[in-house]
Order: structure tokens, then C-alpha cells, then sequence
């Protein structure tokens, strides 16, 4: 419970046309400074200035990475719910959050069409890239020993980029599909697979953000070396749950946090990374218990002198 004080703090910080802004684009996911000055037109420090009141009410939580900084609406249950009962009594009409909207519509599709490009040019030398930042064997064989040597009914690889995870899990799935939206990728992988040993595999277009029409449901679901590339990691965890089997289990591989800023310029990437405690609470909103989690640190030494220094994170969860 919050004091008399405490309330009326908030009220104020929330009780102001730009920072309701603020904290409606928020409850869509989270946003950069950079994504959010884009949106409401509003120079840079005039949006930090009124971020730094949501924070100093806990309205909202910073979350650094690298040079940029992300926010996202507060954790907190009752805050949460808070804000939540504040913007259910805005009206959806309204010119101006409509415009807000829209506008956030654009900045994500610029940052996935941004995306989209990067993968097409690099489609045809994929896993060459990703063995730049670290050993995809050593990957590999954690993820086998992690989700251990028993078989199961079926796999969804999602964002399959050249189907790699597919091929890796062959042996343990009775059949497999794999999502990406990108063409290119797409043909990677179906030469990839294109064998006897691979006939229960199969590769689709689809949209990993956009999973409810799907009708089938899945022991397993992996997000291998995805989440850093959207706007809004959270999101496509949540969407798993759509496509999930009863107490089916979900792996997610991705970068701990870092500070390699050049992977947002020349990579495409949008995320430097996750701390285990931003995966667990994302986890435990999408309504998954962590299971396992496991890091593998970077290389040392003269083998690993063209590699980038990332540690590589391997979550495990099921669905509750």
C-alpha cells in the first residue's frame, strides 16, 4: 500500500499530457529514448526530463543497454494496475493517442524492415556471421544436453533463420516446423534440410509476432538468437503461449547484456542483450516457470581473437 504522499506524487507525474503519453506507448512494450522522441516529436531532453519523473514515482523502470537506454511501465502489481485503470479511461478515438499509435506502428516497422534488409543481404553466409561471436558448437551442445536425451511429439523453431536449429534437433522431434519471415532465409534453409534424415522437417513464412491462428501446439519451442533483434522481446514470448502444448517447454538463446554498440549499426541488432532477471519476469508475465538457465562465457585467448567477447544465456521454461 502507498502513503497519502506517495499518491498524490504519482498522480501528479501521471497527471500530465506528455508523461500520459509517455505511459500509453509504454503499455504497448518496451521503448528506446531514441523511439520514444521519434514518436512525439519532442526534442530528447524534453522527453528524459519527464521519463526521469515517471521513474522518480516508479511509474516506469530504466533499463541501460550499452549507450541507449529502454523504459518499461513498472513491475509492480499494484503501480501496474494503477496506470492500467488510468489509461483504460482514455478514449481510443482520441486524435492524439491515435496519432501516437500510428506513429509507433511506423518506428517498429522502420526497425523490422531495417532488420528484414540486414537478413537478406546476409542470408547465403548466415552461419559464417554468427560464428563471428561465438562458437555455434559449443551452443549446440548445450542446448542437446539441456533439454535432455528423451524425445518428444514436436518442434517449433521460431525466427529458424537457416533451419540450424531444426537440423540440430532432427533426431529428437517425430516432426519439426520452422518460422521465419524472411524469403531468403527461407531458401537457406530448405537446401539445408533438403535430405533424407530432414523429411520431418519443414520450414513457412509466418510472422513469429502473430501466432494465434496457428493450430497446432508443440512440446517445444525455441527463440534461438531472436529476441535481440525486436522492438519488443516480451511480446514474442508471450505469443508462444498460443501455440504451446500443455506444460510444453520453451528455449531461448540469446546474448547476456553488453556493450558492443557496432552490433546495433552494422548487425541490426536492437537489444544488447538480457540480464536473467529481465528473462525470468518476462518469463513468469508470459505465464512460464524457469526451468534452467546456463551461460556460456566467452572465449579466450588466440582462438578467439576474431570473435566478438559475448557470453551466450540459455533459458529453459515450461508453461505453467
Amino acid at each position: 500500500m502507498a502513503t497519502l504522499d506517495e499518491i498524490v506524487g504519482i498522480l501528479k507525474a501521471a497527471g500530465e499530457q506528455t508523461r500520459l503519453r509517455l505511459l500509453a506507448l509504454l503499455q504497448r512494450g518496451d521503448l528506446s529514448v531514441k523511439d520514444l522522441t521519434a514518436i512525439l516529436n519532442q526534442s530528447q531532453p524534453r522527453i528524459s526530463r519527464h521519463l526521469k519523473l515517471l521513474f522518480e514515482t516508479d511509474l516506469v523502470e530504466r533499463v541501460p543497454e550499452g549507450a541507449w537506454v529502454y523504459y518499461r511501465l513498472s513491475q509492480d502489481r499494484v503501480l501496474r494496475g494503477l496506470i492500467s485503470h488510468l489509461l483504460s479511461e482514455l478514449d481510443e478515438n482520441d486524435v492524439q493517442m491515435a496519432r501516437d499509435r500510428e506513429k509507433l506502428e511506423a518506428v517498429k516497422s522502420a526497425n523490422a524492415q531495417a532488420a528484414q534488409e540486414y537478413f537478406q543481404t546476409n542470408a547465403g553466409r548466415w552461419d559464417e556471421i554468427r560464428a563471428l561471436h561465438v562458437p555455434e558448437s559449443a551452443v549446440e551442445t548445450e542446448i542437446l544436453d539441456l533439454i535432455g536425451k528423451d524425445g518428444f511429439s514436436s518442434l517449433l523453431d521460431l525466427g529458424t533463420g537457416t533451419g540450424s536449429i531444426l537440423a540440430l534437433l532432427a533426431g529428437h522431434c517425430q516432426h519439426g516446423l520452422g518460422l521465419d519471415s524472411n524469403p531468403p532465409m527461407l531458401s537457406v534453409a530448405r537446401a539445408r534440410l533438403d535430405a533424407p534424415q530432414f523429411q520431418h522437417l519443414h520450414v513457412q513464412q509466418g510472422d513469429i509476432l502473430d501466432l494465434a491462428t496457428h493450430e497446432t501446439r508443440y512440446d517445444l519451442v525455441s527463440l534461438h538468437q531472436v529476441l535481440h533483434y525486436l522492438d519488443d522481446p516480451l511480446a514474442a514470448i508471450s505469443e508462444t503461449g498460443h501455440v504451446m502444448a500443455v506444460k510444453g517447454r520453451l528455449l531461448i538463446v540469446d546474448f547476456a547484456p553488453h556493450e558492443h554498440e557496432f552490433l546495433r549499426k552494422d548487425h541490426a541488432h536492437r537489444r544488447l542483450g538480457f540480464s536473467h532477471e529481465i528473462m525470468e519476469g518476462w518469463l513468469g508475465e508470459a505465464g512460464f516457470d524457469l526451468l534452467s538457465v546456463r551461460d556460456l562465457e566467452a572465449e579466450q585467448g588466440e582462438l578467439a581473437k576474431e570473435r566478438v567477447p559475448l557470453t551466450v544465456s540459455l533459458w529453459l521454461a515450461q508453461r505453467r
